[in-house]
C-alpha cells in the first residue's frame, strides 16, 4: 500500500509500537511476585489482567477515533471537561509519571537480565548505572527520527516475539512437574489474591495507550487504531499465559520467587542448561529495550501536547523535524531519578495503580459523551467497576501487608497534585 505523505507508521509500526510498550519490563518483573502470593494460579491472574486491559481499551479507542488528538489521555479529558483547569493539569502530570515509571521499571529490568550471569550481579549500584545506560542509548534512538525509531521497534519487537514464543514451548518440554502437583503445593489460595495480582499486572499491559499517541504520524486512523490496539493485546494476553505457564512447570516456584528480578534467567539456567538462560536473558533485554524505546516515543508527544497548554514548562513543547527533544530529554532523566531512589515495588505499584486510575478517568470521560463516540453504555460502566475495583484491590493490599509503601504512594500523588495545581493555577492567571 502507498504510504501518505509525512504518514511514517502503518499498522506494523503501529502494532510493534503496542506490543514494544506492553511485552516489557512488565511479565518479567510481575512474574516473581504473582508467584510469591498466588503459586500456580499466576497464569490465570495474567488472563484476568488482559481483559481487564482489554474492556480498558475500549473507551480509549472510541475517545481516540472521535478526538483524533496526539495528547492522547490529557487531551481527551480536557476537551471532554474543558471548564476545568485544575482536572486537565493533574491527569496530565499523574499519566507523564506513570509513563516515567514504567520506563524505570524497564530499565532497571533489563539491567537486572544483562548483569544475571555476573557475580556482580546482586550489585544495586552496577544494575543501576546500566540501567541509566539503556535510558541513554534509546534516548538517542529517539532522537534520531520518527521512521528510524519506527524501524528499529519493528526488528526488536518481531525478534522478541519469536525468542519470547520459542522460550515458551521450550520451559513447558522441560517440565519438571505438573500442574496439579503445583496446585497441591499452592497451599494459600484465595480468589481476592489472585484478582488483586490481576490488578498488579495491569501495568504490564498498558503499553496500547501508546499508539494513540502517534496519531497525527499514522495512516488511516479510524482503521488502525482499533486494529493495532486489539491485536497487540491478544497476542500480549496468549503470550503472557504461555511464559508465565512454562516458567512454573519448568522452574521451581521458590527459585521464581528468590531470584524475584530476573527469575527467568536464574531459574532456566538449572532447567536448561546455558543456552536456555542466554536465550531467556535475550528475550528480556528486546522486551524491555523496545517497552522502552516505544515509552518514550510515545509518552514524550503527550508531554508536548500539554507543555503546549501550560501545564507543563513551554521548553518541553519544543519539535526539533517533529521530534519532542525535551520532552523525551526529561522523561529519561526523571526515570533515572526513580531508578536511583526508588525501590522496584514500589515504581511497578504506582505505575499499576495510575493507570488503572486513569484508565478509569477515560472510561468516565467517555460516559459523558458516549452518544457522540457511538459507544456501548454498558461496556462503559463495566469498565469504570472493573478499574476503580483493580486500584483499590492493589492499595488494600498495601495497607496490610506493606503499608510504608503506600505512605510513599500517596506522597508521590501529594507532590504530582501539588505540581499540577501550580501549573493550572499559572494558567489560570494568564
Amino acid at each position: 500500500m502507498h504510504r501518505k505523505r509525512g504518514k511514517n507508521l502503518g499498522l506494523l509500526e503501529l502494532v510493534a509500537i503496542a506490543l514494544g510498550g506492553m511485552i516489557g519490563g512488565g511479565i518479567f518483573t510481575v512474574l516473581g511476585v504473582s508467584v510469591s502470593i498466588i503459586g500456580v494460579y499466576t497464569p490465570v491472574a495474567f488472563v484476568i489482567g488482559g481483559l481487564l486491559a482489554l474492556i480498558a481499551t475500549y473507551s480509549y479507542i472510541k475517545l481516540a477515533i472521535y478526538y483524533k488528538d496526539e495528547g492522547a489521555t490529557y487531551s481527551f479529558y480536557k476537551r471532554t471537561f474543558p471548564q476545568s483547569k485544575f482536572s486537565a493539569s493533574l491527569i496530565g502530570w499523574w499519566v507523564i509519571f506513570g509513563y516515567i515509571s514504567t520506563l524505570a521499571l524497564y530499565s532497571y529490568t533489563f539491567a537486572s537480565y544483562a548483569i544475571s550471569s555476573f557475580d556482580f550481579a546482586n550489585n544495586e549500584w552496577i544494575r543501576k548505572a546500566v540501567a541509566g545506560l539503556i535510558l541513554a542509548v534509546f534516548t538517542l534512538v529517539n532522537l534520531w527520527s520518527v521512521k528510524g525509531m519506527g524501524k528499529i521497534e519493528d526488528l526488536m519487537v518481531y525478534t522478541k516475539l519469536i525468542i519470547l514464543i520459542i522460550i515458551s514451548f521450550v520451559l513447558m518440554n522441560h517440565s519438571s512437574t505438573s500442574i496439579p502437583i503445583l496446585i497441591e503445593e499452592t497451599k494459600e489460595f484465595s480468589v481476592l489474591s489472585i484478582l488483586i495480582v490481576a490488578s498488579l499486572t495491569f501495568v504490564a499491559f498498558e503499553g496500547f495507550q501508546l499508539v494513540i499517541n502517534a496519531v497525527k504520524e499514522m495512516e488511516e486512523p479510524e482503521i488502525n487504531i482499533p486494529k493495532s490496539i486489539y491485536t497487540a493485546v491478544f497476542i500480549t494476553i496468549i503470550i503472557y499465559f504461555i511464559l508465565s505457564l512454562g516458567a512454573l512447570l519448568a522452574i521451581p516456584m521458590d527459585e521464581i520467587i528468590e531470584f524475584e528480578e530476573y527469575a527467568l534467567a536464574a531459574g532456566a539456567e538449572k532447567a536448561l542448561g546455558h543456552w536456555g538462560s542466554d536465550m531467556i536473558v535475550l528475550g528480556a533485554l528486546l522486551a524491555t529495550s523496545s517497552a522502552i524505546s516505544g515509552t518514550l516515543f510515545g509518552a514524550s508527544r503527550q508531554v508536548g501536547v500539554i507543555a503546549d497548554d501550560g501545564y507543563f514548562p513551554k521548553l518541553l513543547a519544543t519539535r526539533k523535524n517533529n521530534i519532542p527533544t525535551y520532552a523525551i530529554l526529561m522523561m529519561s532523566g526523571f526515570a533515572f531519578v526513580l531508578i536511583l531512589l526508588g525501590s522496584l515495588n514500589v515504581i511497578l505499584e504506582f505505575a499499576s495503580v495510575t493507570f488503572l486510575f486513569v484508565s478509569f478517568l477515560m472510561a468516565y470521560a467517555n460516559f459523558k459523551i458516549y452518544k457522540k463516540t457511538n459507544s456501548s453504555l454498558f461496556l462503559i460502566i463495566l469498565a469504570m467497576f472493573l478499574l476503580f475495583s483493580g486500584m483499590l484491590l492493589i492499595l488494600y493490599y498495601d495497607f496490610v501487608h506493606q503499608v510504608e509503601q503506600l505512605y510513599f504512594i500517596a506522597g508521590l500523588y501529594l507532590f504530582l497534585s501539588l505540581a499540577a495545581w501550580m501549573f493550572s493555577k499559572t494558567t489560570r492567571e494568564k
